[in-house]
């Protein structure tokens, strides 16, 4: 259990920093607000420094000078379940994170956290757009966006805060506002979880039952988490794809999918639980939600050549998020693009998903995961009217994909798997998808069109 400290209890502690990433970073600047001068530690040791302050690698006395310390501050990357925290725990020091920290002090009436292993940053920013869109100052942050605490944000008065929580970050809180979401759940980022789907389930959903912790908004259509009702809070309010079926107010967000219908009308539950009185209201609501931004690399239309349209979903790390992505796009023809860091994720669900299909499918793996699903979906059998193939490279696969796509289907990497190994992260894997659809262009001398035609750029 993470200790129940704020960040004003840290005044006059020595304090301990456990990697430096960018809430790492934003960890430090808040310390140094506080006026404390802070050990800096990251398991990386690629730099040396931040503005001078020596940074120690944990293998080379970083480990050593945290055990000193009175306190310490991790980054949501460092696993609870490591061997430095473990450490550190058992010395008897406490181990916390940025987010815990702030909320522990944070007006928690005026608070609505998100979480899931997919939908979260799409339901979080759609919250953040109509509470803008009616007029409200709202700060949209956590794992998306900006650590609510960050210093950089003093002076800046708010009526409402939504942050995204991932798996990692739910370890670190200590306390819950009222309202939690939950939008999904599917095995994913397992080795940090002791490679336990069970532990992973744990954690994402344990902030739900923390204390504060009254409402939990939860998707109904998800029988893993209906399973696990008794992880969930002490009251449980289910919303469905199909719930308000002659609302309207969502259509100038420009979402596709009934998953991402349902993640809008999580958010409006979400407002509504925080006692927005627009929430109800759904010409506000229609109102407030025009201007919303695309998220990158999560369902993002990047182009067109010819009538074949190309759509990254670069984010997608596992089988949920791939069928989700595939299920926007009922009644086209699609080469889907699957693969990459091979997390022993069980792929069988990924053919079964495949058989509600209506309309032909390629699925194209790549590597390093690519062969092992290859294997699991042949084997499983993905219906009649999905064909199964292997690629060399993204590139190869893309080429593949377009060429069978033509003359107005979509191509739409979707992997199911991390990007780390082959690529340095999700935007070097996005990248790589835009550059082979330019050469798709180049090959058959059309021009790539405007993005957003056929159509629009959606979220998740």
């Amino acid at each position: 259990m993470p200790p129940t400290l704020s960040w004003s209890d840290l005044r006059g502690r020595s304090v301990g920093i456990y990697g430096l990433g960018r809430e790492g970073e934003a960890n430090l600047r808040k310390c140094l607000a506080l006026g404390l001068d802070p050990v800096l530690v990251d398991d990386d040791g690629r730099r040396p420094d931040i503005d001078g302050r020596p940074i120690l690698r944990t293998a080379e006395g970083g480990h050593a000078a945290l055990a000193e310390c009175e306190v310490v501050i991790k980054t949501p990357g460092i696993s609870r379940y490591g061997k430095v925290v473990r450490d550190l725990t058992e010395r008897g020091i406490p181990v916390a994170g940025g987010l815990g920290l702030w909320l522990m002090e944070a007006d928690r009436s005026k608070v609505a956290c998100f979480t899931g292993t997919k939908g979260k940053s799409t339901t979080t920013a759609i919250a953040g757009q109509l509470l803008a869109g009616l007029g409200y100052r709202c700060l949209v942050g956590g794992n998306i966006g900006v650590p609510p605490y960050d210093p950089r944000l003093a002076g800046e008065p708010y009526d409402y805060w939504v942050i995204e929580v991932s798996s990692y970050q739910s370890t670190d809180l200590a306390c819950a506002p009222p309202v939690f979401a939950v939008t999904s759940l599917d095995p994913d980022h397992l080795p940090w979880h002791r490679d336990d789907p069970e532990i992973y389930y744990g954690d994402k959903l344990s902030a739900c039952r923390l204390p504060g912790a009254d409402l939990t908004v939860a998707n109904g259509d998800s029988e893993r988490i209906r399973a696990r009702r008794n992880l969930l809070g002490p009251r449980v309010e289910w919303v469905h794809a199909g719930d308000d079926p002659g609302a309207d107010w969502m259509e100038p967000l420009g979402l596709l999918g009934a998953f991402n219908r349902r993640n809008a009308l999580i958010a409006q539950r979400c407002l509504r639980a925080l006692g927005v009185p627009e929430a109800g209201d759904t010409d506000a609501l229609r109102a407030a939600a025009p201007g919303f931004t695309v998220l990158e690399s999560r369902l993002e239309v990047i182009g067109s050549v010819g009538a074949v349209t190309f759509v990254n979903d670069s984010l997608s790390t596992n089988v949920l998020s791939a069928l989700s992505a595939v299920d926007a796009f009922p009644d086209r023809r699609i080469a889907l693009i699957a693969g990459g860091s091979d997390r022993g994720i069980d792929y069988r669900p990924l053919a079964e998903g495949l058989r509600r299909r209506s309309a032909d499918l390629l699925l194209i793996t790549v590597p390093d995961s690519g062969t092992e699903i290859h294997r699991q979906v042949t084997e499983t059998g993905p219906g009649p009217l999905v064909t199964v193939t292997e690629a060399e490279d993204l590139t190869g696969a893309v080429l593949d994909g377009y060429r069978w796509a033509r003359p107005d289907g979509l191509v739409l990497l979707s992997p199911a798997a991390a990007s780390f190994g082959t690529f340095r992260d999700y935007r070097d894997r996005a990248d790589v998808f835009a550059a082979a659809m330019r050469l798709c262009a180049e090959t058959s001398r059309t021009p790539v069109r405007d993005p957003h035609a056929p159509l629009r750029s959606v979220h998740r």
